[in-house]
């Protein structure tokens, strides 16, 4: 890379994550847990949990050449926002991905780096033509406002399980549908 192709300082750069990303989102995610009590599960082992059997593609924000962010996609895997997706639409024929591991360590908020993973992620499955959906938890106010102001209808509520036999309720969204060209 030429100095004339190097991001600037300051600048976030949003790419598909390459295996060798792996532990420093895996240490971001843990930081981000830290101050934000997210995930709720997956600290233990945060390599394994981003990348879950069902993944498909996942991407990472960089900041200054360190990993900030992180979002995948993942073929369902019995999530309730598939269920509550169907329910609404059920005539659609279009495969349905999910969204998840999103997040942003806290030094690089404000920055549009959350929008901008969403944002590539969306626009990555209606390149695929199909839907994109996704549960938060109600904790995580400031997710649910991003996903909203992105457009992101609420189709319903589920209870999320984890640990041992804990549950947190959860909001699901649906990914604005792709305009037709």
């Amino acid at each position: 890379m030429t100095d004339a192709e190097a991001p600037r300082a300051g600048t976030v750069v949003i790419r598909p994550r390459l295996k060798s990303d792996l532990p420093e989102a895996g240490k971001a995610l843990v930081s981000v847990h830290q101050t934000d009590g997210y995930p709720v599960e997956g600290v233990e082992d945060p390599e394994a949990w981003l990348s879950p059997a069902q993944l498909t593609e996942a991407w990472i924000a960089e900041l200054d050449g360190r990993v900030v962010g992180h979002v995948l996609l993942s073929r369902p895997d019995g999530e309730d926002a598939i269920a509550l997706f169907r329910e609404r639409w059920p005539e659609d024929e279009a495969g349905i991905l999910v969204l998840g591991r999103l997040f942003v360590l806290r030094e690089a908020r404000g920055k549009a780096v959350g929008e901008k993973l969403v944002r590539a992620a969306t626009e990555s499955a209606h390149a695929q033509e199909h839907h994109a959906v996704l549960d938060v938890m109600t904790k995580d106010a400031a997710a649910i406002r991003l996903y909203e102001r992105l457009g992101w209808q609420l189709i319903g509520s589920a209870s999320h399980s984890y640990g041992d036999g804990q549950q947190i309720e959860a909001l699901c969204y649906a990914a604005p549908m792709k305009r037709a060209s």
